[in-house]
């Protein structure tokens, strides 16, 4: 079985309009000084920058991320694409280009780089791709002859504080006794000490000169009072 090839004729047009687009770009850029292959450069590069601009819109209108810079790059290149067609239109003498003319031909190739790098670089969003948790599992619903007891809550205990009763004091330590021959020279330790400050020695001191335990430097100090 054979296929009947027909024109389709939006394409036919769109072939028409783009090879008189690039003619025109293609002349423009001849009178502006840009010779050889570089003169058939230019409409390549606008065109490109027209479709790539173009696309970027679409892919980021489909994953609704700002399309700012996209629309920018569009306007751009459609403004150079549509003022070359018209300045062919007999508005511009090709022989005499003016010099402003030229200025923006020859800027053209950094300009497009610069968009063409911007729109390429521009990484759009990434779909979400987590994985859908689902809906939330019910909880388990137990019969009530099989569900555990409550467990008792434990009684306060009494206040420790209020039912503590009040410690009675350590008896006091029974007296300790003194040879008589210690006291004697303690006296002796103690008239010295008066003699030199005025004031009676005391169980410090006594534990200190004699070298004696605290208990029995204050006992022996009782006996010297």
């Amino acid at each position: 079985m054979t296929r009947s090839i027909r024109p389709d004729a939006v394409l036919v047009q769109a072939v028409i309009a783009g090879a008189l687009s690039f003619a025109h770009l293609h002349d423009i850029a001849a009178a502006a000084g840009q010779d050889g292959w570089k003169a058939w450069a230019y409409p390549i590069s606008v065109d490109l920058l027209l479709v790539a601009a173009w696309r970027r819109l679409r892919i980021l209108r489909t994953t609704g991320e700002p399309t700012r810079a996209a629309w920018t790059w569009f306007t751009v290149a459609l403004a150079a694409s549509l003022g070359a067609n018209i300045a062919t239109a007999g508005l511009l003498d090709l022989t005499d280009v003016p010099a402003w003319l030229r200025i923006l031909v020859a800027g053209w190739p950094a300009l497009a780089f610069l968009g063409g790098t911007l729109l390429v670089h521009t990484p759009a969003a990434e779909p979400d791709t987590a994985p859908d948790p689902g809906p939330a599992a019910a909880p388990a619903i137990v019969p009530a002859e099989f569900a555990p007891e409550p467990t008792p809550e434990p009684e306060p205990l009494p206040d420790a504080v209020e039912a503590a009763e009040p410690v009675p004091p350590l008896p006091a330590p029974p007296p300790m006794d003194v040879p008589p021959a210690l006291v004697d020279h303690a006296r002796k330790l103690a008239d010295a000490y008066r003699s030199a400050t005025g004031h009676p020695i005391d169980a410090d001191t006594l534990r200190d000169r004699l070298g004696l335990p605290g208990p029995m430097a204050a006992q022996l100090a009782t006996h010297l009072a």
